[in-house]
């Protein structure tokens, strides 16, 4: 961070400042001072000029206006001060209070509460349209500072005393603050400031220092919140007057005066400091007594005031910053998140890369990659090249290589504080201040398949090492870590490390091997260093801001007489705050000194330029600058207006020359002055004027090889206009050289510019100008370029267009596939002849996209059958899997559907196995599994219904798998037999099948049960109890279905409503004699039919219809389902589906069967 005077506005009639406070959004400045002095002043700052943008622009004063009427010592301004303008304030809002004065007044975050504190302990909170919440009188108390929170919820009250106490937002006392600064001090103190930082701009750190609280001795302590007990303390060394956070909490400057030793008079100075304390440096400020200070909205300047006078001083921060390859990569923090966001921006595509890093350190650039120094994440296991790290404590800091897009490449963990890091095209340095790690880094393009194997070798295979700044390494040994003293700073080209001390000794090392080389002596603390392009040359930036050079290598006699390597250059400039070596010329460099640019060769310096852009990149004479402060006003939506491309005089001279002088007298002065980039303008020149010898020449001196080539191929053409065409394409004017070669009516040059040139539109239009065998290859391959032009951009209906006209089949099936033409994909499948490549993909699409039907189709045509069936399979069409199967003779699908049935049961998926049987035709093996699911109902004494309608899906499976085999066999008997034999065949077949299975020879039994089950105790609630008796009669016969215990339990109960009572002794006795009962429930049956029985005899009172005619031996009876009666006529309905019947006259009376419920029509 560098800060230096830059403009001074003095009062009218020496009036004493007293405070100066600038406004963060307007920009308005406003001043108080004694006699009731009130100025609000404005720099404005307008320039259409890029490059007197930010601190280079001149400011001038738009506003000095000077406010009557005021009377007392002093003003407090207020950031939202044109409310006091706009608003009607209350009278007790106001300061003319005559017994007290006003000591502080502070806004809340969000600029919607103002409190104000005077002198004799009053408190006023007021909202900001002017209406007074809430007074309070603090008695025996002198105010002097108060400061809200950042959430609003607490305000600090500072005492006259130098207590600071803790209220509530309502005004209740909550505790008095430990103030770990004034520890052993002892004398009368007062508060010199607190300012709370609000988080308003995103934090440096997640629990970062915010609250600064400054006494007039200079002790200072700085707070994560009011109750932290471990708090940053700073002795500033200094009386202070004032204090201030910058706009994003980031630095705390610090106001007042401090007592010179060689001096009499204090000196004032401002201080700088980080929220943890760090020192970043001193200004020094002219005049008697400074009294206030007040940052700019963004923390470019700082207002100070100082006796009658307010200066300003320019703040050039050390931004998050770097440069490579066209990519300028920042970083800045966001109120809405604790990262810090690291931007990627593209500056050639203007296109930007967001990445979220936590605890960021520093960006470091070079060549293609940058690394990004961060904390290590505690609460997270680390992962390096695939392995787990389970440390928390060991690895606290990482160093992240990244490429221009932020994409990460490779972690490092690393134990020391990166606080220097510098990095070439192959390795990486990273400084603590007392050691230094150094890795040989790598990326992927750059390994071999052996390498990338071996990526997780260790630090003692070479690639990292660390090394204490007071070791003494030959190059030949490993680094081991030993802490002691202090590095500052290192800076490294390809074969030489430099290393700064804060001694001022200065350390060489030689690289990869890094061995100890030289040890140097300056008379300064380095700040920044950086090597030439040969390593020759050291220029050093002190604390300071002064910039010296040291040649490493030149010979000199000290004053000793002894001869010493390495001499101090006398070229000396103060107010430096960055410069950049030229990469292509060792003499060459540009520096900053406050808003001027300095170009110098051989250390002597080309006329400045207005500036105050970051140097990005010194090379081919052209100097490339961003202005990360306009870039950071709006840090998300980078301008291309903000990178700034600087030519010096040479570059700049030789164009002027050869514009105004001629090539001849150019080259000369070229000659003088060699240089790549000279000699290649020169060249180009000599081209627009057809100066091929001078060219060459030319060319020849810059090694530009395919320049010389180009050369060679005009003086073999044959007329100039074709050379002025040819230049005039090497120029980039491919209109003009596409004008020029149809005006010689050559149309096939024309074209053959454009293809080189990719520019398919206008080959398409030339092509169509003219006709030609060779144009129609030639128009097909436009029409399909073009096609891929649109479809890159995904504009797949302009794509299909051209693809069409260009017959690519292969990209027209992908854009059907994309726009979801099925219709068009599939007109194109069947276009397409037999056993084409394309088919099996077009199959493809239409397998994921769940159309079985026509992936089918496109399989079978290029003779795919197992994938047709595979697609079946996989989208669960079984039935048609089963049908290809056997038409292409395929055996495995029968154990393919038992694998994948199998499959389903395993996940208790019953019933979607019995499904998958049931679509592939398999209808014996779904009726077993969907048998097996009604027993188990039945076991569990589920819903008789439910059980039902199990049994009867069972049922109707095997009467599908009847039909099926007797198909099948119908199938198989040729001729002319008759359908009866085919029939009777199918049934034997059937019997082979199915000799184990019980429910194939009377699938319905378990249907019947349940149905009469059902049927008993619906007519017996309804009140046809003989009807009920005659159903439940019939249970007798599926006692292997239904329990026992319930078909006697009912016959029983319909017996006695019936008054059969000898029908219902019979039930009793067989529920008596059961197995399955206990004793106890033998019992309590054997007391109830004694209760019965002993009212009513055990005989039955009339002969039970059903019972005389089973006894009468004329066989069994079909029995009615509708009604449950033994049917004895001759005429009755007979189901198609199930086979049982029902009585004539009772089946009007229903639309469905009964027992199977299929329809009666």
């Amino acid at each position: 961070m560098f800060f230096y005077l830059s403009k001074k506005i003095a009062i009218p009639n020496n009036v004493k400042l007293k405070c100066v406070s600038w406004n963060k959004d307007q920009g308005f400045i406003a001043c108080g001072g004694e006699d009731g002095l009130l100025k609000v002043l404005k720099l404005e700052t307008q320039t259409d000029d890029a490059k007197l943008r930010g601190l280079a622009a001149p400011s001038n004063l738009s506003m000095n206006q000077t406010l009557e009427g005021h009377s007392g010592e002093s003003l407090y301004f207020m950031e939202c001060f044109q409310l006091l303008c706009e608003s009607s304030w209350y009278e007790e809002m106001i300061n003319n209070r005559n017994k007290s004065v006003v000591r502080s007044m502070s806004w809340n975050a969000d600029g919607q509460k103002i409190c104000i504190v005077y002198e004799d302990g009053a408190v006023i909170v007021g909202s900001v349209d002017g209406n007074r919440i809430w007074g309070k009188d603090l008695k025996g108390i002198q105010l002097c500072h108060v400061a809200w929170s950042a959430d609003s919820k607490v305000l600090l009250f500072g005492m006259a005393n130098g207590e600071i106490h803790i209220y509530d937002n309502q005004g209740n006392f909550i505790m008095k603050m430990k103030l770990n600064c004034l520890v052993n001090v002892t004398g009368a103190i007062s508060i010199a400031g607190i300012h709370w930082y609000h988080g308003t701009e995103g934090y440096v750190e997640p629990d970062c220092p915010c609250l600064a609280i400054c006494f007039d001795n200079g002790r200072c302590q700085i707070m994560r919140h009011e109750n932290d007990q471990n708090p940053v303390l700073i002795d500033t060394g200094m009386y202070v007057v004032s204090i201030q956070w910058n706009h994003i909490g980031s630095v705390l400057a610090v106001a007042g005066s401090q007592k010179v030793v060689t001096q009499d008079k204090d000196v004032n100075t401002v201080q700088f400091y980080t929220p943890f304390g760090e020192h970043l440096g001193t200004l020094k400020v002219p005049g008697k007594q400074m009294s206030a200070l007040s940052w700019e909205g963004g923390g470019l300047k700082i207002a100070l005031a100082v006796d009658s006078f307010i200066y300003f001083a320019n703040i050039r921060p050390d931004y998050k910053w770097g440069y490579c390859s066209n990519t300028v990569v920042y970083a800045y923090t966001r109120p809405d998140r604790p990262e810090y966001c690291v931007i990627f921006w593209d500056t050639k595509n203007n296109e930007k890369y967001v990445k979220y890093v936590k605890s960021l350190i520093s960006i470091t650039t070079c060549g293609d990659f940058c690394i990004l120094a961060t904390k290590a994440d505690e609460n997270h296991p680390q992962v390096e090249a695939g392995v787990l790290i389970l440390f928390v404590f060991c690895s606290q800091f990482v160093l992240v290589l990244c490429n221009s897009i932020g994409t990460p490449l490779d972690p490092k963990y690393i134990d020391l504080v990166p606080l220097f890091v510098a990095m070439t095209k192959t390795h990486v340095i990273a400084a603590s201040k007392e050691a230094f790690y150094t890795w040989q880094y790598r990326v992927a393009k750059k390994l071999t398949a052996l390498e990338i194997n071996q990526i997780t070798r260790s630090r003692k295979e070479g690639r990292e090492r660390i090394y204490h700044v007071d070791d003494t390494p030959s190059g030949s040994v490993d680094g081991v870590l030993d802490y002691s003293k202090a590095i500052q700073v290192g800076d490294l080209l390809k074969q030489m490390l430099i290393a700064g001390r804060e001694s001022g000794t200065i350390q060489r090392y030689s690289l990869p091997n890094v061995g100890l080389i030289q040890k140097y002596s300056l008379n300064c603390r380095a700040y920044q260093l950086s090597l030439n392009c040969n390593s020759s040359r050291l220029a050093v930036i002190d604390i300071s801001g002064v910039l010296t050079f040291f040649d490493l290598d030149a010979r000199v006699t000290d004053s000793t007489g002894q001869q010493v390597i390495g001499e101090l250059l006398k070229l000396e400039r103060k107010d430096v705050w960055d410069m950049k070596w030229a990469k292509d010329n060792p003499d060459l460099f540009a520096m900053m000194e406050k808003t001027r640019m300095y170009v110098f060769r051989n250390l002597d310096p080309e006329e400045p330029i207005q500036t105050s852009g970051y140097i990005c990149n010194f090379e081919d004479l052209e100097i490339k600058s961003v202005l990360l402060d306009e870039i950071l006003k709006n840090p998300e939506h980078p301008n291309k207006d903000y990178i700034i491309n600087f030519e010096i005089r040479s570059l700049r001279d030789s164009r002027a020359l050869i514009e105004k002088v001629g090539i001849e007298d150019a080259s000369q002065f070229i000659e003088d002055n060699p240089h790549p980039r000279l000699w290649r303008l020169l060249a180009e020149a000599a081209l627009q004027k057809l100066d091929l010898h001078t060219a060459e020449q030319a060319f020849v001196r810059c090694k530009d090889y395919q320049g010389i080539k180009f050369v060679k191929r005009l003086g073999n053409l044959q007329t100039e206009s074709m050379k002025q065409a040819e230049v005039a394409a090497y120029f980039g004017r491919f209109e003009e050289a596409e004008r020029m070669y149809l005006d010689m009516d050559r149309r096939d040059l024309a074209i053959g510019l454009r293809l080189k040139l990719g520019d398919w539109f206008r080959v398409l239009q030339l092509l169509k100008t003219g006709s030609g065998d060779a144009d129609d290859s030639l128009l097909e391959q436009a029409h399909n370029a073009i096609g891929d032009y649109f479809a890159d951009r995904q504009k797949w209906l302009n794509a299909v267009q051209y693809y069409v006209q260009g017959r690519n089949q292969e990209r027209l099936a992908e854009c059907y596939y994309m726009l979801e033409d099925y219709e068009g994909l599939e007109n194109l499948a069947s276009s397409l002849p037999e056993n084409h490549k394309l088919l099996p993909e077009i199959a493809q699409m239409f397998v994921r996209v769940g159309m079985c039907e026509q992936a089918v189709t496109a399989f079978l045509k290029c003779n795919q059958p197992k994938d047709a069936v595979d697609a079946c399979v996989h989208l669960n069409q079984w039935n048609k899997a089963v049908e290809l199967a056997k038409n292409h003779s395929m055996k495995e699908i029968g154990s393919l559907l038992a694998r994948y049935a199998s499959h389903l049961l395993e996940k208790n998926k019953t019933l979607d196995a019995i499904e998958l049987y049931r679509k592939a035709n398999y209808f014996y093996d779904a009726a077993k599994l969907m048998f097996k699911i009604a027993d188990e109902e039945a076991k569990k004494r589920t819903k008789p219904l439910r059980v039902k309608k199990l049994y009867v899906l069972s049922a109707l499976l095997i009467e599908q798998y009847h039909e099926q085999m007797k198909n099948a066999q119908k199938g198989k008997v040729k001729g002319k037999s008759s359908e009866a034999t085919s029939a009777l065949a199918g049934l034997l077949e059937e019997e082979v099948l199915s000799t184990t299975s019980r429910f194939t020879d009377n699938a319905w039994r378990g249907a019947e049960a349940y149905h009469f089950f059902i049927l008993a105790q619906r007519q017996l609630y309804e009140g046809y109890v003989d009807t009920a008796l005659k159903t439940a009669l019939h249970l007798r016969d599926y006692e292997d279905v239904i329990p026992a215990v319930e078909i006697y339990s009912l016959l029983a109960l319909c017996a006695c409503a019936s008054r059969a009572f000898g029908t219902c002794s019979k039930a009793f006795i067989k529920l008596e004699s059961l197995e399955t009962l206990s004793a106890e429930q033998k019992q309590q049956y054997e007391d109830l039919a004694l209760e019965i029985f002993t009212k009513h005899t055990p005989k039955d009172n009339r002969k039970s219809e059903l019972d005389s005619l089973l006894e009468g031996g004329e066989g069994k009876l079909p029995t009615c389902v509708a009604t449950g009666s033994p049917i004895t006529e001759y005429q009755f309905w007979m189901c198609s589906v199930c086979k049982h019947c029902v009585l004539a006259q009772e089946i009007s009376n229903y639309n469905f069967c009964p027992l199977c419920h299929s329809s009666v029509g």
